[in-house]
């Protein structure tokens, strides 16, 4: 008899090990997830074509947004809820890092710069794309790289790096631009569009999305010397290092698995919406070398 219940307290003890105490020890974003059910996921209108509209849908599609919908997946398995809803909010360049230290926002993935400076306001996840800070402009402008910008009007958006990088080479270089801060990419395009502008400084892989909606893209080229490599990340709530490790895991996951050669094609090598245009955007190596070691750390930190 002892015998039994020796086996029997080793078995219950055993499946009490085993059974993954959720309730109890969930904390920070997966205990509010786990007890609404939803995630609130950031997102952008226009970074094409990593988190942008297609159509006329409000819902978002892109290359960061599918990544996204990976980490979703993978909490569905780790909270034990295949049901779980999925709620969408609008963010901007000067919006994105509030919401998401507010709690309005879980996961913000789009074209947010991982930067020393934005790492002491919000965590990053593993980085998802690289970049070089470059031109947007007309064949026929002239301009070919940034030291043909002097006495110019310049567009960028507000709140990224871009605009902190021009206007200090602006300072630095004594260069007399006239730089215009637009309140996000769609916005910058069409000052540079309607020749407000001679040129878009942004990150090189959403200039390629901007021509892809241009009435004629072949009307266009990316120019310039880059000012800056930039890694991507997904942004969520500072020091939540539980819902950290499963957005990382969820990501590095799609790399280990070469799933994110697929995703990478669909929007940067093949037609995407609005317009059916291909980016014609081969990956970088500095992106290959990240996906084969993933790594949290910006790009000056590299």
């Amino acid at each position: 008899m002892r015998t039994f219940h020796r086996v029997l307290s080793v078995a219950v003890a055993a499946a009490i090990l085993s059974t993954p105490a959720i309730a109890e020890e969930l904390t920070g974003t997966l205990k509010k997830i786990k007890d609404t059910g939803t995630i609130t996921l950031g997102h952008r209108d226009s970074s094409i074509p990593f988190s942008y509209f297609g159509d006329n849908s409000r819902t978002p599609i892109g290359y960061s947004h599918d990544l996204q919908l990976k980490v979703v997946e993978a909490l569905k398995q780790e909270l034990g809820l295949p049901d779980l809803k999925v709620r969408y909010n609008l963010v901007t360049s000067q919006t994105r890092i509030p919401l998401v230290q507010n709690g309005t926002v879980d996961l913000e993935c789009g074209s947010t710069t991982n930067n020393v400076e934005r790492q002491q306001q919000v965590d990053f996840s593993v980085g998802i794309f690289e970049v070089g800070t470059r031109l947007l402009a007309r064949n026929s402008s002239g301009i070919k790289d940034f030291g043909d910008l002097k006495g110019k009007n310049v567009v960028t958006t507000a709140g990224t790096t871009s605009e902190r990088l021009i206007k200090s080479m602006n300072a630095e270089k004594q260069m007399g631009m006239n730089v215009i801060s637009a309140k996000d990419h769609g916005e910058s395009f069409l000052m540079l569009e309607s020749n407000r502008a001679v040129a878009f400084m942004m990150d090189d892989a959403l200039l390629a999305g901007e021509m892809a909606k241009a009435k004629k893209p072949d009307d266009w080229s990316v120019v310039g010397t880059p000012q800056s490599f930039e890694v991507y990340g997904c942004m969520l709530r500072k020091g939540d290092e539980a819902f950290k490790k499963v957005v990382d895991k969820a990501i590095s996951d799609t790399f280990a698995s070469g799933e994110i050669n697929e995703i990478y094609a669909k929007w940067f090598q093949q037609p995407v919406p609005p317009k059916g245009l291909n980016l014609n955007f081969p990956m970088s190596d500095e992106l290959k070398q990240l996906i084969a070691n993933p790594t949290d750390k910006s790009a000056e930190q590299i």
